[in-house]
């Protein structure tokens, strides 16, 4: 999540691919399109060693004069990033940020003792104030999108160091992470818009959209969290 005046804010593109040599022609096009950056995933069949992983997000910052986000999240990537080789992409002057979506917030403190100058920003698999707390510059996550008010309210709560009430927010913000925990995040997603007037459709197929029951249990957190 990027918290900043309108005229301020930034644009980052997704790049994602399993050729190098195709993530650096998105890169590329994204950055003539007018892309304030980069958010870099590296998607695999087969298995890569750590070389090659470090390669393919190399090529993508070498590509570009735009800052880039790595992006990694084991539960669905079949290569993750190493601390090592975070420890060296964070040597390039435009490998910047980090998103990691592990359950492990342990790991990101890892990241930022480990990695000085590079910044890391939570998931929804993390608790976002925690990730604030020892360090965190924000979030990018899917329950963001549906309770962007108070997503916001929480970030400047954190930012001001005022703990006591961004914890008590975060408690009742938690119960969103708990339904998307438990639903498919592109579901939740349209279906939380859906639900509050943004008339966003259905996610695209294979995927399909939550049932009705699903969608009446959004519904009531929703409820509660705008309470």
């Amino acid at each position: 999540m990027w918290c900043a005046p309108p005229s301020k804010r930034r644009r980052a593109a997704l790049v994602a691919a399993t050729a190098t040599a195709d993530a650096v022609v998105q890169a590329e096009t994204y950055e003539k399109l007018g892309a304030n950056g980069i958010l870099a995933i590296l998607e695999s069949y087969f298995p890569l060693t750590s070389a090659q992983v470090e390669t393919y997000f190399h090529a993508i910052a070498d590509a570009v004069a735009l800052p880039v986000v790595l992006y990694t999240n084991p539960q669905f990537q079949r290569t993750d990033l190493s601390l090592d080789v975070i420890a060296r992409l964070s040597e390039h002057p435009r490998i910047r940020y980090i998103k990691d979506a592990s359950t492990n917030t342990g790991r990101l403190l890892s990241i930022m003792n480990r990695c000085e100058g590079l910044k890391v920003f939570s998931a929804s698999a993390h608790i976002p104030a925690c990730v604030m707390l020892i360090g965190g510059v924000g979030w990018m996550a899917g329950p963001a999108c549906v309770i962007p008010r108070q997503s916001v309210r929480l970030y400047e709560l954190c930012r001001a160091g005022r703990w006591p009430e961004a914890v008590q927010m975060q408690r009742g913000l938690w119960r969103i992470n708990e339904i998307f925990a438990r639903f498919n995040l592109a579901a939740c997603i349209k279906a939380g818009l859906n639900i509050q007037g943004y008339d966003v459709g259905d996610p695209l197929p294979p995927q399909e959209p939550l049932s009705a029951a699903d969608c009446a249990t959004i519904a009531a957190a929703l409820a509660e969290v705008a309470e």
